[in-house]
């Protein structure tokens, strides 16, 4: 894959960081929580929840009433930090080999660092655990992170919410407390040092919570154990409002308020809250209905000069979100990036009152096929082609309009059309993880980035699923030289041998489940078109080959392991790749 620098981006000539234009340039703070629906604030109506921070910021700021996320976290996050829509970025799913973001597209975080601002995250990052993907190397100056979709995906697997693991810069450190309040409690640190140097920052605040498992302290679920209420998941939202609550002091007690844009908003859809309150919405989280994929978006920025507080009914998308920030903090848009987003900062300027006509397509997936989306044009939604709805007297999506508005349904048919052409040629080309560089070695792998198989979770693990032979990893080999592969059932620092079973483990407010033990004896390689095996004693914790690789172009790694008889038992779930 061919490294391009962001100065051959356009991204090289930036407007200055300091000076009369470092006076006026707002800091930037984007907050995303993981598996919150738009039901799940009381000031969206919600029975049962009570989100005083949440509904401040409602109140305070523009709110952005029709607006679209993906029905799924790697998605959502690969258009607001691209402007890009997800078929075009690559990073399309959560796992199988899609939760890649091209490296030829600038981050908004590139953007932002190359007008100079400094540019941190703190929280969820799930756009790709390895090299080239990481945060560090798409922009981020400060980046305390953890890998996968969770604190139970697979590359995490055993992480707890209480006193766990966090990547900083990379490198695996412990946190104390509970993560939620560890992110906000950083990035305040983080921005406090900027601010005390005058720096003007970009913190983005995607929080692994309220996205299961539902594990947090008694004392924000309490108030809601009750029959019919999911009382852990509205318990980490208390939480997560308590937090914004300590953001509202900081920035106030720091003199940052005022001329700080704070951007709330979730990433797809409902999820636990769903079957209580789904604010009259059809669908939850995967789903292309109206409820897997409108979100809240509140923007506030006080000496902005923006219109008053109050909603903005136009449909709008996360992949406008960073052409509308370049444009509010006046940093250079890159010369040769292409935003499928348009900027929002007209309407939040109230300069106008409309976009220029446009539409939309949600669509995202592990298996992409055409028609799988929902097309918006106004209150118009087709979805799988064959149903059309008018959210304007129809907001529940229960009525089928299609054959009473012809000339609508061919019209949204026909811009599907031309957009899925030109997705359609690139939706094989999977990204490829490096290995080999000095940046990383050895480069750990996981089952979650398997090509075009979902195996992303502790359970997943445990449960051996994936088939007998699991699914390749796409690689770029970085340079010549001799590699050492050690293949694993279980990460490499449980200590377990690849034949023994897990036990049931307890964690802070609940547990992992027991893992299967296997009849494994060997384990085979196919590794840039080479073919190995090994056989394994019961006790070994690793099957370990010496192969040699050549430097590029992309090629794959496919390891499973076998019984003594030869028969494929199960994917290598773990892949530790060491240049020697």
């Amino acid at each position: 894959m061919k490294r391009r620098s962001f100065v051959q981006m356009g991204l090289g000539a930036a407007l200055p960081a300091m000076g009369r234009a470092a006076a006026v340039q707002p800091n930037v703070v984007v907050i995303l929580t993981d598996d919150q629906g738009y039901g799940d604030l009381s000031c969206h109506g919600n029975p049962v929840l009570k989100t005083p921070h949440m509904d401040r910021l409602h109140r305070e700021g523009i709110r952005f009433t029709d607006f679209h996320s993906a029905p799924m976290c790697t998605p959502t996050r690969g258009q607001l930090l691209s402007g890009v829509d997800a078929l075009r970025n690559r990073a399309t799913s959560v796992t199988a080999g899609r939760a890649l973001l091209r490296r030829d597209l600038p981050t908004m975080a590139d953007i932002f660092a190359a007008s100079g601002y400094r540019t941190g995250i703190f929280g969820k990052w799930h756009l790709g655990d390895n090299y080239p993907y990481r945060p560090m190397e798409r922009g981020f100056q400060e980046a305390k992170y953890h890998l996968g979709w969770g604190l139970s995906s697979a590359p995490e697997f055993d992480n707890d919410y209480f006193n766990g693991r966090y990547r900083d810069r990379g490198v695996v450190k412990r946190f104390e407390g509970y993560c939620t309040d560890f992110w906000f409690s950083e990035a305040m640190n983080w921005m406090r040092q900027r601010h005390q140097k005058r720096e003007r920052f970009l913190c983005y605040l995607p929080t692994n919570t309220p996205h299961g498992p539902a594990w947090v302290a008694e004392q924000y679920s309490a108030p809601y154990r009750k029959p019919g209420q999911p009382a852990d998941f509205f318990g980490m939202i208390a939480n997560l409002d308590e937090n914004l609550g300590k953001l509202e002091t900081f920035l106030k007690d720091t003199g940052l308020r005022d001329n700080t844009i704070v951007v709330f908003m979730t990433d797809n859809g409902a999820t636990a809250g769903f079957q209580l309150f789904n604010a009259g919405m059809r669908g939850r989280k995967t789903q292309i209905y109206e409820g897997g994929h409108r979100v809240p978006c509140f923007v506030r920025w006080p000496a902005g000069g923006l219109r008053a507080p109050g909603d903005i009914d136009t449909p709008s998308q996360m992949q406008d979100l960073l052409p509308t920030l370049i444009d509010l903090c006046g940093l250079r848009r890159p010369a040769k990036a292409r935003f499928d987003g348009t900027s929002l900062a007209g309407l939040l300027k109230g300069t106008a009152t409309t976009l220029p006509e446009r539409m939309l397509v949600v669509q995202y997936g592990q298996i992409l096929k055409k028609w799988d989306a929902c097309v918006i044009w106004n209150k118009w939604r087709l979805v799988y082609d064959k149903e059309l709805y008018d959210l304007r007297t129809d907001p529940g999506q229960e009525k089928n309009v299609a054959t009473q508005h012809p000339e609508v349904f061919a019209k949204m048919r026909d811009h599907y059309q031309a957009w899925w052409a030109t997705i359609e040629p690139t939706l094989r080309d999977f990204l490829p993880i490096s290995i080999g560089t000095a940046h990383e070695n050895p480069v750990a792998l996981s089952s979650s980035d398997w090509q075009e198989v979902y195996c992303d979770n502790q359970r997943s693990v445990s449960e051996a699923a994936g088939g007998p032979r699991g699914a390749p990893w796409n690689i770029l080999v970085e340079r010549d030289g001799e590699y050492e592969v050690k293949l694993t059932r279980w990460p490499i620092e449980q200590g377990l041998a690849l034949t023994a079973g897990r036990p049931l483990q307890q964690m802070t407010r609940g547990s992992l489940p027991a893992g299967k033990a296997l009849p494994i004896a060997g384990a085979r390689l196919i590794a840039a078109g080479q073919e190995l095996s090994v056989k394994t004693a019961a006790q070994d914790q690793a099957a370990v080959f010496r192969v040699r690789l050549k430097k590029g172009p992309k090629t794959q790694l496919h390891a499973w392991f076998q019984d003594a008889a030869g028969q494929d038992v199960c994917g290598a779930y773990y892949a530790y790749v060491k240049r020697l």
